[in-house]
């Protein structure tokens, strides 16, 4: 069995490493530590989220820096403040008897000029997010030009954050003469870059394959309705009594209102995103490692910072935009060791894009149904056997014993276990009895074509065969004009002089404000929305061209019709009126209260 003493560490950072109760190095460990400690060069490190990736360059740097000399020598970028904090804590604890060792933390949301005091003290490793060093740096309140060993931690995030040009400025002020060391989960065209642009023929560390899931994590999803995602989400929860969990959204504000209806249905929940103070987030975190918060709903940028071993389940609320994303949330789980489950819950329209999940993360979804009220009863009442099972008598209850045996001496064994699990069943069998199923029918994708569905819009352009477009071209054209993802652009049905597309319901506006007064070679390209669905299916030849005509007729006299009718109401004054479709969906108060906080 390899282990830490085998790696070449010093005695100082192997005693830390008894400390901490480290007993096997994880592979990336055991092939990073060595090469660092041996060779001064370049390196590439490409590794899943939670496999050590800190102690594999933490340990090297370390042993390398003088700890006697006051200058910088060290600098390791990470994308967020709470992963900037994580990793400087960690340093510390890994060289706790490097005696004169200063780890300084450089962010934003914290005073700029506590954090410039402690760098006069003299930091022999500074660890910082890009844009608070870049905004140290122009005002000369540090200096890295003497630094032996840069350090990209999480290279992957912080590209997707938008932070290349911060990387490509800050590095610009390090000597070329160093080292640099870059840890990524995947390994996207844009790391690719910048491992070209800052290194010189870096060695190349591999744990599993590139951009590949982890081997400790399930994957699953759930096919639902649009409106069906919070109740499904509730009832992912429930049929998992001891889950403690992380839910992802897309946005802050999407965030924040799943929490808050989760709290207000019982649960113990919390919010992590970018509009929270540093305090607020600090407080959160705090819980969740205490569980006091068994469901933390983030954002993919804040959840960064989270490194807790023991979460049981990752959700997907909504899937990323970008989908290597879901490499590092479901990352989250399946840590040291242990196993875990990534669910997602999609609508229709999302289906190809757990496909192109698959490709890159190399492994297959499952497809469950969501649990319906009778089955959730039952992991409920099962759970709840488990845990009297297992609690330990608490004798500060025998002064009471004897009035309560009183009450119940006519209650027979048999009686009194009913009577007792029919008040937590009971609760639950009353808020999940007249409920509705809330899987959508199965089918794959090409059952599904046609189909319209409540997170798609279908859209009419006025090009097609005779303009040189099949149904690829006609993609590839859409896909690079509008500048969406080859998933993005789908159920594309070219004819002779016009053609049909659908696009998720968010793009709906980009492609609207692309296609006003477009111009190709000379001509208007219009693109209009459309409700029409084609007719599939055989056609008699004879009747082909005249049913395109009719259909196109129909759509444009449809169209002036709905522009006419608007423009009579923009003169009255008065809106349209709303469909009953959209009406708000309340997402009731009168779940059963669980779990709460005591």
């Amino acid at each position: 069995m390899n282990t830490f003493q085998q790696l070449g560490l010093e005695d100082h950072l192997l005693q830390a490493i008894i400390d901490l109760g480290f007993e096997t190095p994880s592979e990336v460990q055991q092939k990073a530590i060595p090469t660092l400690l041996l060779e001064e060069n370049d390196l590439v490190a490409l590794a899943q989220t939670g496999t050590g990736k800190t102690a594999a360059f933490g340990f090297p740097m370390l042993q390398k820096i003088d700890i006697n000399s006051r200058t910088t020598q060290g600098l390791i970028l990470s994308p967020t403040r709470e992963l900037c904090l994580q990793i400087t804590n960690e340093l510390k604890l890994y060289g706790k008897y490097c005696k004169g060792l200063n780890v300084t933390a450089i962010y934003g949301g914290a005073s700029i000029t506590e954090q410039a005091k402690n760098l006069k003290r003299g930091a022999q490793i500074i660890v910082a997010t890009p844009g608070r060093m870049k905004d140290m740096i122009s005002r000369r309140l540090v200096d890295i030009s003497k630094i032996d060993y840069a350090v990209l931690d999480e290279a992957d995030e912080m590209l997707n954050m938008g932070f290349f040009e911060d990387i490509k400025a800050i590095l610009s002020y390090t000597p070329q003469e160093k080292s640099t060391w870059l840890f990524s989960a995947t390994m996207p065209k844009e790391v690719s870059i910048i491992a070209k642009k800052f290194m010189l023929s870096p060695i190349e560390i591999t744990v599993g394959h590139k951009n590949t899931g982890s081997k400790n994590v399930s994957h699953e999803y759930y096919l639902v309705g649009s409106r069906d995602r919070y109740a499904a989400l509730k009832r992912l929860a429930d049929a998992n009594p001891s889950i403690f969990s992380v839910i992802f959204c897309r946005t802050k504000r999407d965030t924040q209102k799943v929490a808050e209806k989760l709290i207000e249905d019982g649960y113990n929940a919390g919010a992590l995103h970018g509009d929270l103070s540093q305090n607020q987030r600090d407080l959160v975190m705090k819980s969740f490692r205490n569980k006091q918060i068994q469901m933390l709903v983030a954002t993919d940028v804040a959840a960064r910072g989270i490194d807790v071993d023991d979460i049981t389940h990752v959700i997907n609320y909504q899937l990323p935009d970008e989908i290597e994303t879901y490499t590092h949330r479901s990352g989250r789980t399946g840590r040291a060791g242990k196993s875990g489950v990534s669910m997602v819950i999609i609508t229709k329209s999302e289906q190809r894009k757990i496909k192109a999940i698959e490709k890159i993360i190399q492994k297959s979804f499952v497809q469950k149904d969501v649990p319906d009220g009778i089955e959730i009863c039952e992991v409920q009442l099962k759970a709840l056997a488990h845990k009297i099972h297992d609690t330990e008598i608490n004798h500060e209850i025998d002064p009471y014993l004897e009035e309560i045996n009183l009450l119940l001496e006519d209650t027979s064994k048999e009686e009194l276990i009913k009577k007792f699990f029919s008040v937590e069943f009971t609760r639950f069998f009353n808020y999940y009895k007249d409920t509705k199923n809330l899987n959508a029918p199965k089918g794959n994708d090409s059952s599904l074509e046609g189909k319209q569905d409540d997170q798609s819009a279908r859209f009419f352009i006025n090009i097609g065969k005779k303009d040189g477009y099949d149904w690829m071209s006609m993609k590839d054209f859409l896909r690079d004009a509008l500048e969406l993802k080859q998933y993005d652009v789908f159920k594309v049905d070219v004819k002779d002089s016009f053609s049909f597309f659908n696009t998720e319901t968010v793009h709906m506006p980009k492609v609207l404000e692309f296609f006003t007064d477009f111009k190709q070679n000379g001509r208007y390209i219009n693109v209009e929305i459309t409700e029409k669905k084609e007719r599939r299916g055989n056609r008699r030849f004879g009747k082909q061209k005249g049913e395109r005509s009719r259909r196109k007729d129909e759509f444009r006299s449809e169209s002036r019709r709905g522009r006419r009718k608007e423009k009579r109401n923009e003169n009255t004054g008065r809106s349209p009126r709303r469909s009953p479709d959209f009406k708000s969906q309340g997402g009731g108060s009168s779940r059963p209260m669980r779990n709460r906080r005591k």
